[in-house]
């Protein structure tokens, strides 16, 4: 272990310790190998110098610089990466895994594998070194079509992250994930064409779907699970102020699993494509959750969700709504879908201010 300075870290460099902004807010977990945007987040947050790993990573360099790609977005980057392809290939084989298990149950009363369910999320989970990459492979891994179990597999790895942010155990995690695994099994129940249709829903097909919770608690409720896990199917969709349902509870009344799960479902749901809209960006999803009113949900919850979400993103490009594109320099805390941005020619704006103007993409 070594102590370097920032402005002589290499791409490919190991972190030895967790590294703290001046506020002690967590910017680097420890172990992480380093990439060029986390080197530029140590710069940002004005990290004078790091403890690294004496070794590198195998088969990695870490003087080697980086080739300059032109006209190439960060997205097709990433696609083009080995750990983009690795996770890709892991993730559609823990969904076919998935599949099998919800779709054996439902159907002829299979018993599900939990362990190797858990087992082998984790692992996938843990196959991304830090929660911005995470979330880059879950945004661009868009092409399944197979709405439910992706979502499920979504749902189950962003609830463990949001887990690990509130600093629960890893007991408590393990039960998120795996009512974030089940939450939906109740659309098993539902008629594909029903489940899939494009169109809107008639009010008897509606009325249909918001029945799944209920479905869903019905069909896991006589196994050996943690109750928690049979009240995330049924309660993932009430809302802390009683608008939810099936049975309009309010944040009294609903377990605190329920509620965490509500967060990762409805974030992974906006960030998905659908027939009337094209997947939404973060920020996005942050000024929905905030017009939507932090009252659905439970205030420790969703703050600590949308703050690690928006940081995530400090020292980023972003598209605007007009055409432009700048770097996010910092975060309004009372606003954090409108940060503060700055242009190429280094002058500066608060979106807060700007009703009309707002992020459109993440680049």
């Amino acid at each position: 272990m070594r102590t370097v300075n920032t402005n002589e870290l290499h791409i490919g460099m190991i972190t030895a310790e967790d590294i703290l902004s001046e506020t002690g807010q967590q910017i680097i977990d420890k172990g992480t190998v380093l990439t060029k945007r986390l080197i530029m987040r140590l710069t940002f947050y004005k990290i004078p110098s790091i403890t690294v790993e004496d070794e590198q990573v195998e088969g990695q360099v870490l003087t080697a610089p980086e080739t300059k790609t032109v006209n190439v977005t960060y997205s097709q980057k990433l696609k083009s990466s080995q750990e983009f392809q690795s996770f890709q290939i892991d993730h559609s084989l823990l969904l076919a895994t998935i599949k099998d298990n919800l779709e054996g149950f439902v159907k002829n009363g299979t018993p599900i594998d939990t362990s190797t369910l858990l087992e082998q999320t984790v692992k996938l989970y843990d196959s991304c070194s830090t929660s911005l990459e995470l979330f880059d492979m879950l945004h661009n891994m868009r092409s399944s079509n197979d709405t439910v179990y992706n979502h499920s597999l979504n749902v189950a790895l962003i609830s463990r992250r949001l887990g690990r942010w509130l600093k629960l155990d890893e007991a408590t995690q393990d039960t998120i994930t795996l009512a974030g695994l089940l939450h939906d099994i109740g659309k098993l129940r539902i008629p594909d064409e029903i489940l899939n249709k494009p169109g809107k829903y008639t009010d008897e097909e509606f009325e249909l779907i918001k029945n799944h919770p209920k479905m869903g608690y019905d069909l896991i409720e006589p196994l050996a699970l943690d109750g928690r896990i049979k009240k995330a199917a049924l309660a993932h969709h009430e809302r802390c102020d009683g608008s939810g349902y099936p049975m309009g509870l309010s944040q009294e009344y609903t377990d605190d699993c329920a509620l965490l799960i509500a967060i990762a479902d409805v974030y992974d749901a906006m960030t998905a494509a659908r027939p009337h809209r094209p997947p939404l960006c973060p920020f996005q999803v942050i000024s929905n959750f905030e017009q939507d009113g932090l009252q659905k949900y439970k205030p420790k919850y969703i703050l600590t969700f949308l703050q690690h979400m928006a940081s995530m993103y400090q020292n980023n490009r972003v598209l605007l709504s007009d055409g432009r594109s700048a770097n996010i320099v910092m975060l309004n805390q009372n606003c954090l879908s409108k940060p503060i941005i700055q242009f190429d020619d280094s002058s500066c704006l608060d979106l807060s201010m700007q009703t009309e103007l707002s992020i459109q993409a993440v680049l």
